[in-house]
This record gives structure tokens, C-alpha cells and sequence, in this order.
């Protein structure tokens, strides 16, 4: 079971501010690719198919803590660990530092709930057996 993945990515001039630093929503959207990848690197999707009815992954909570500026064409790590996993719901914690550098930038979390899709309407649902067998709490 996998508990934790590690996305690298380079801060592009789209995703800073006029001082020149990452805007704080880009955050959250690196957070958002290190899931996926996270989920990708598992052989799953976060949009999956064949489940009737159709399953989801919205976003219940989140937040970020900045502690130092990213800037433009900075290499950026995103660890990424999953931090808590109920029947239905996961947390993920994501810590951004400096390619070669230990100093943390920040620290973010998004928990993600599982829900069935029924005319619109979303209800939360036991996390398949698919994806539960594969995603473990980090030690």
C-alpha cells in the first residue's frame, strides 16, 4: 500500500503575482497534480469509470500555511503523504520545498471525500475497495 509520492514541478511566470512570488491559490493547484499523480502512480484515476453509479472526489476542506516565497523558474517538491483515511474520506498533507534546498516554503492539506453521483445530487459512500486496498496512512 502506498502512503506518500513525491511530484516535482517548476514554478512558471503564469503562476506568480506582480512581486514576482507564487500566487497563494497556485498552491492549492500544485497540491491538486500531486494527488493525481499520486493517484496515477496507484494505476487509478480520480475520474474513475464503471462504477454505477458514477463516483466522485470533491474537495471538503483545505488550507496552506506559507512560510518562504516560491519564485518564478523555481524547482519545486511537493511530498505529498496521506495523513488521515476514514471509510469515506482521505487527507493529504503536502510540504513544498526548494529542489535541493530543506527548508520548508509550505505546508498545505486537501481532504477529499468519496461520493456517488445520482441526477446531480452528491452523496458521500464508502471509498471503493479498489482504491482503499491501495492508499495507506503514513507512519
Amino acid at each position: 500500500m502506498a502512503s506518500e509520492y513525491k511530484l516535482i514541478r517548476r514554478v512558471e511566470f503564469s503562476d506568480t503575482d506582480m512581486a514576482g512570488i507564487m500566487h497563494f491559490s497556485n498552491y492549492y493547484r500544485f497540491m491538486e497534480a500531486a494527488e493525481h499523480a499520486f493517484i496515477r502512480s496507484l494505476g487509478l484515476s480520480v475520474v474513475p469509470t464503471g462504477f454505477d453509479p458514477p463516483i466522485g472526489w470533491p474537495r471538503v476542506a483545505s488550507s496552506c500555511e506559507y512560510k518562504r516565497p516560491l519564485k518564478y523558474d523555481d524547482e519545486v517538491e511537493i511530498h505529498l503523504q496521506v495523513s488521515k483515511k476514514t471509510e469515506k474520506a482521505v487527507t493529504y498533507t503536502c510540504t513544498f520545498r526548494k529542489v535541493g534546498d530543506p527548508e520548508v516554503c509550505a505546508v498545505g492539506s486537501i481532504t477529499v471525500v468519496c461520493v456517488t453521483i445520482r441526477q446531480g445530487k452528491m452523496q458521500a459512500t464508502f471509498i471503493p475497495k479498489e482504491y482503499a486496498d491501495k492508499i495507506d496512512v503514513a507512519v
